[in-house]
């Protein structure tokens, strides 16, 4: 994919200062001394460390590329002296994936150090060696994520051979049926709050959490080599049960947002967690690696539904890439570069207007702040640096809008 910049002009440049902006404030940024997710992918320094990477990609300079440096060894750091869990988003494989990912973006690595990321691989073998029908499957903290790391880390034998494994789990905890195949969350892997609502567990449809990130991770699969004799019956298995989901025409959304055995659907809200914009991303990346024609103009289809749904039907609260409007602005801007339609270029900017008008000057992360919702409480502004709800993700979508270079630190959300 050639990579073309969203914006041009007056819009262009604010969008690059809000960017110059959030790297000052990270910069100043000094996080709470009891804060565990310091050295994490989701809300510290190593998102941190992918969006100096990328803005020293644009720019050239050496600034950007030297912080992007010294928030990785902190990340790193933190890795060796805090105890972090083995999920891609808030654990040390999130930090590996970086520190991956960057190497050959924009540090050379050292020939004579051999591979530096064989224990994590090791360690995370035995770790999925260890799982049962009822752990974790999704992305943001289970197995799908742990695919995701193995991704990036295919050139080593020990990147694939974690990929297999990731399958083979996936493969064990499916559930087959007439209509298709499936992913069960049992009511013990639910939050209280939705343990509440679904006391009986649910099929999630959420790219966070559910089923839409499993059926891109298994086309990766696929179209890498890795295991597809497995994948890609659990593939198309997985989208005839997706599709099966779609709601009747005239609804507000074309998911919902979770399944639920005799449960009567309702619309989903307008996200990459949760929602029509992730779904067809996700999809779209499936039909492209699994070569699906039919599944690509779906995809397409139901990103064209969310791209003309009303704003104030989306409840979007905040600009993050999660639940916000810049996330919807990135989801719009991929759609538009793999398909260059004029109705996703249309959305994506109108997003990043969204995302440059929650800005407040003197608030949060260089004027963002992030609507935190608590169960059973009022919800409250805070100032969040991370990259999946908070500033360093705003600051990564807002320089894809702007820059030539491919964003492919998207990786991480499974839409490329």
């Amino acid at each position: 994919m050639i990579w073309q910049p969203l914006l041009e002009g007056d819009p262009a440049r604010r969008a690059l200062q809000a960017v110059e902006d959030i790297a000052r404030a990270l910069e100043d940024f000094t996080p709470p001394v009891d804060d565990q997710r310091l050295p994490s992918l989701a809300g510290g320094a190593a998102g941190e460390a992918l969006f100096h990477a990328y803005l020293a990609l644009h720019t050239g300079d050496e600034q950007p590329a030297e912080r992007a440096a010294e928030r990785l060894d902190t990340a790193v750091e933190g890795v060796a002296t805090i105890i972090m869990p083995p999920g891609l988003y808030s654990g040390f494989p999130g930090v590996a994936w970086v520190a991956e990912h960057l190497q050959t973006r924009l540090f050379e690595p050292d020939p004579e150090s051999g591979d530096p990321y064989l224990e994590i691989d090791e360690a995370l073998l035995t770790f999925v060696g260890t799982l049962t029908t009822a752990d974790e499957y999704d992305l943001i903290g289970g197995v799908t994520g742990l695919g995701v790391y193995a991704r990036e880390r295919l050139a080593s034998p020990s990147g694939a051979l974690l990929l297999e494994r990731v399958v083979d789990h996936l493969a064990t905890q499916a559930e087959t049926g007439p209509d298709g195949t499936t992913w069960f969350t049992p009511p013990h892997r639910l939050p209280e709050w939705q343990r509440e609502i679904h006391p009986q567990g649910l099929y999630n449809l959420g790219v966070a959490h559910g089923i839409p990130a499993v059926l891109a991770l298994l086309a990766i699969a696929c179209r890498a080599g890795v295991a597809a004799d497995r994948a890609r019956p659990l593939l198309d298995g997985a989208v005839r049960w997706l599709l099966a989901r779609q709601l009747p025409a005239g609804t507000a959304s074309c998911f919902g947002t979770v399944a639920v055995a005799g449960g009567e659907p309702s619309p989903s809200r307008l996200a990459w967690c949760y929602g029509d914009p992730g779904i067809a991303a996700t999809l779209l990346v499936a039909a492209q690696a699994a070569g699906e024609p039919a599944w690509e103009a779906k995809a397409l289809e139901i990103a064209r539904h969310a791209a003309r749904r009303a704003p104030e039907q989306s409840f979007v609260r905040d600009a993050g890439i999660c639940h916000g409007a810049a996330g919807l602005a990135h989801l719009f801007n991929r759609f538009w570069q793999a398909s260059g339609e004029a109705v996703f270029r249309d959305a994506a900017v109108a997003w990043i207007e969204r995302t440059l008008a929650f800005q407040v000057p003197g608030e949060g992360i260089a004027g963002f702040s992030a609507w935190h919702a608590q169960s059973g409480q009022q919800g409250r502004w805070v100032a969040e640096p991370g990259l999946l709800e908070g500033a360093t993700g705003v600051g990564l979508v807002l320089l894809a809008a702007v820059s030539a270079v491919e964003p492919e630190w998207d990786r991480i959300l499974l839409v490329s």
